[in-house]
């Protein structure tokens, strides 16, 4: 019971600075928690005070993992996941004719929520960096990958491994076409093709999709829905190894944003994997937000 309260209590503290010596006033490094209440610095302090020795040791072992990653902050713990799953619709202009009548698949950029919590979301597989399987199981940041065979098949042993550290392998179609370019039978074989191969690689059928470049049509989501999927994502900010783009003309993060990104490493960046999630950690952290498992709230 013990350990259990000193994880909650980890949700409430204010993250430590990377470098751990520098002082703020009313306690050590205070800044804002993942829910995004604002408590004193006396109180943040005197919280500080009344931790278990076990609850010291986790937050200065994590304190310490995100130091050694070269993160600036200690990445914010997400909140709980949902007792009831969030209702979830397709986002408005973003429909196909007879969405609703049909029932297909709604299509999304943002998880309905209030908590102050962004969703990770890796594409394709053409990257297979041991140094990010390490730093995300370090971490214990959550993700969901999108998986097309034609990169992942030189490889399939290494989503294997995340999949053994509990990231969701989903659905990209085979290879990567534009899909409204397709007709309906082949949009159907790109979508079910890739159903097939990781549920006989990985034991599961996926029921996410993203569609390629986000380019769907109304026989895109008809396929994919008659190949078992339930949600078809899309995503509101993508980030890269040096920035971030947005879909919103305002560019602000806003709670349940899916956040896009894709396994590249440095033949087509000017830098790594694990260079990309510093810059998506340092961000979503220093606004408040917490890296939340989508999964939890489908």
């Amino acid at each position: 019971m013990r350990a259990g309260v000193a994880v909650l209590a980890l949700a409430t503290l204010a993250p430590l600075a990377a470098g751990c010596g520098q002082e703020e006033k009313g306690g050590p490094n205070a800044v804002p928690p993942a829910g995004g209440q604002q408590p004193s610095q006396s109180t943040s302090a005197r919280a500080l005070d009344s931790h278990t020795p076990e609850l010291r040791a986790a937050h200065a072992a994590r304190a310490a993992v995100a130091k050694r990653w070269g993160l600036k902050q200690v990445p914010l713990t997400a909140p709980p996941a949902p007792e009831k799953k969030p209702r979830v619709t397709t986002r408005k202009g973003f429909e196909v004719d007879g969405h609703r009548r049909l029932d297909l698949p709604p299509v999304f950029t943002t998880v309905p929520t209030e908590e102050k919590v962004v969703f990770l979301t890796i594409d394709d597989g053409a990257e297979k960096d041991p140094a990010f399987l390490r730093m995300m199981n370090e971490l214990k940041i959550p993700y969901t990958a999108f998986l097309s065979d034609y990169v992942i098949k030189d490889d399939y042993g290494y989503f294997g491994e995340m999949q053994d550290r509990g990231v969701g392998l989903n659905n990209h179609t085979l290879s990567h076409p534009y899909l409204p370019g397709l007709s309906y039978a082949r949009q159907k074989r790109e979508i079910c093709g890739m159903q097939d191969v990781i549920e006989e690689r990985y034991g599961e059928r996926p029921v996410l999709f993203r569609p390629p470049f986000g380019n769907y049509n109304k026989d895109t989501l008809r396929a994919a829905k008659a190949c078992g999927i339930e949600y078809a994502l899309l995503w509101n900010e993508e980030v890269f190894v040096d920035r971030w783009e947005y879909r919103e003309w305002d560019r602000k993060l806003r709670p349940g944003d899916i956040v896009l990104t894709h396994f590249r490493g440095r033949g087509e960046w000017e830098g790594t994997m694990p260079d990309m999630i510093r810059r998506f950690l340092d961000k979503v952290t220093a606004e408040g937000y917490a890296v939340g498992r989508l999964e939890d709230y489908l």
